[in-house]
């Protein structure tokens, strides 16, 4: 977390939810970082939404200079993964009770203790994964 931290500039839920969701779909789809995978995600255009993106692109290697990570407009946050040896994907949509979380954080602090929170949980928890 604190290579994505000094990366990003600040520790925030956004962040963790995309280095947890590259983790988690590297580890299920048993993909190759940085060029075994392709990453789409929906819902992240405006911050803090957008920094799912930087999570992301930590964790999964993938980067908009490669090509192999797009952003979509989308009214719920997910992100679709594939992985390029075995056409094999998953796609990954936050919980409700995530959502929720998220939307009573009002202040840095409290977005920093949601994200150390975030960061503990096992991923089933936070995502919906659909193969």
């Amino acid at each position: 977390m604190k290579q994505a931290v000094d990366f990003h500039g600040h520790l925030g839920p956004y962040l963790v939810l995309g280095l947890l969701m590259g983790d988690y779909a590297l580890t299920r789809l048993k993909a190759q970082p940085h060029f075994g995978l392709k990453v789409r995600a929906w819902g992240v255009k405006d911050k803090p939404m957008s920094c799912l993106i930087d999570g992301l692109q930590l964790s999964t290697g993938c980067t908009y200079g490669k090509g192999n990570i797009r952003k979509y407009d989308g009214k719920f946050i997910k992100a679709s993964f594939l992985n390029c040896d075995n056409k094999k994907s998953v796609d990954l949509s936050v919980r409700s009770k995530i959502t929720k979380m998220l939307s009573q954080v009002h202040g840095h602090k409290s977005s920093e203790n949601l994200a150390r929170k975030i960061f503990n949980m096992q991923a089933e928890d936070v995502f919906i994964a659909k193969i």
